[in-house]
Order: structure tokens, then sequence, then C-alpha cells
């Protein structure tokens, strides 16, 4: 089940919204990737959980993942408690990613820094020995993710880099209508909300062109990095 890139979000959309283009390129590479999702995301005003989860495995099919989990956490009340630490260990450990991908540690929604601050937390965790885990009645390795990033989410933040997802933001932007119940569409009965609206569709093309813009590429995702980012050479540099 070890996976290359494991993105986990306090919702199902968040990290197709931030970081979704980003997955799809990696995937097209033949590296494995998954998605883990804290919460059902009950609370939104459109859809239900039932919908939601039909719409994430749409949406995994589409960014051509290997597997999707969901934590089922409490949505609105994700909290950094033992309890939710074990579980998120668990999905760590299960999939011991290369890579981790995990909320911004502070957004316009509480549960994405609560979800960040709870993630970092148990990937650290997750490499003592002594902390044991069961996962369908076969204890669990220790594992620390070698590498921890926050992707951005809805407040601008400013990356510290980018990854070029020009060749794959169309691919992303398919993942993120999958969810037909949040986002903008003419058949809906459902209340309007903050996400629903075409203003808000349209920013989700403006912030990868502008990370882009600035990087010398068409489109590219930003994300935060926990400690220095190094290569081997500076040609690695685009």
């Amino acid at each position: 089940m070890k996976v290359n890139i494991l993105a986990l979000g306090a919702h199902p959309d968040d990290v197709e919204l931030a970081c979704g283009g980003t997955l799809a390129k990696h995937a097209a590479k033949g590296l494995k990737t998954a998605i883990v999702d804290l919460t059902q995301g009950e609370l939104g005003t459109r859809g239900n959980a039932a919908t939601r989860k039909k719409e994430a495995l749409d949406a995994a099919k589409i960014l051509k993942l290997n597997a999707r989990l969901n934590l089922g956490l409490k949505d609105g009340f994700i909290q950094c408690d033992e309890k939710s630490k074990l579980s998120v260990i668990k999905c760590i450990r299960l999939f011991q990613p290369d890579v981790l991908l995990i909320n911004a540690p502070s957004d316009r929604h509480p549960d994405h820094g609560n979800a960040a601050k709870l993630c970092s937390e148990a990937a650290f965790l997750s490499g003592l020995m002594k902390i044991k885990t069961v996962y369908k009645g076969k204890s669990q390795k220790a594992w620390r993710p070698p590498a921890v990033y926050h992707y951005i989410q809805d407040q601008h933040i400013e990356p510290d880099f980018v990854v070029d997802i020009s060749d794959f933001m169309e691919q992303r932007m398919k993942a993120i209508k999958a969810y037909k119940s949040q986002f903008v569409s003419t058949q809906s009965k459902e209340p309007e909300t903050y996400i629903s609206s075409q203003a808000f569709m349209d920013s989700l093309s403006a912030r990868p062109m502008e990370f882009g813009r600035r990087s010398g590429v068409k489109f590219a995702e930003g994300f935060l990095a926990q400690r220095y980012i190094g290569v081997k050479l500076l040609s690695d540099l685009f």
C-alpha cells in the first residue's frame, strides 16, 4: 500500500482545490498517489455525506489516484487530540509516503488550520516506535515522512516553492468540477454559498495563473515547507 505522495485534507475537495494538479502530474509520471479525507464534509450547506463520498470517488478516478480513504472525523470540530492523532498515524503508516501534503497552517475555515496542526504532529509521532498501532489486525511499523508540505488554500500565502502544472490544469479543474453539489451548477436548487459562485470558480484559475506567471510557467500550485528545501543542482530550479 506504499505510495510516493499522500495528501491529507480536512474535507473532501480540499486537496483537489489546492494541489490536484500536482497529484495528477506525479501520477502521470508513474508515481503512486493517495488522498485521505479527515471528515465527510457533512456540515456543508450543499450536498451531504453520501453525495460528497460519491463525488470524492469520481474525483479520485480523474486524478488517477491509487487509493482514497475517509477517516470519518467530525466535520467542523477537528481536534488535535490523542484519538485523532492515532487515526492519522495509522494512515501514514499504512501508506508510508515519501511526501506528505497537508492543509494550510491557517485559513478561512478553522478546520483547515486545525487539520494542519493535527497532521503535522501526527507525521512526527508516526515515526516513534513506542507508539503502537494496528491496522486490520496487523501491527504497523513506525514511519515518518521525509518531507511534509502545506498546500495553499483560500487565503493567500506566499509559497516557499511552486510546482508547474501547466499541462495538468484541465485535469485539475475536471476533478474539482466532480463535486457537482458544491460548485457552480445551473441545475442546482440548493442555497448559494461562498464557493458555489462563478467568482469563486474563476479564482481557481487566477491563483495558479499568478503563481505560474511569477515562476515563468503558465500555471503552478504553491506549497509551504517545514524545513529548508534542498536541490542537488541549481539546474533543478526552473
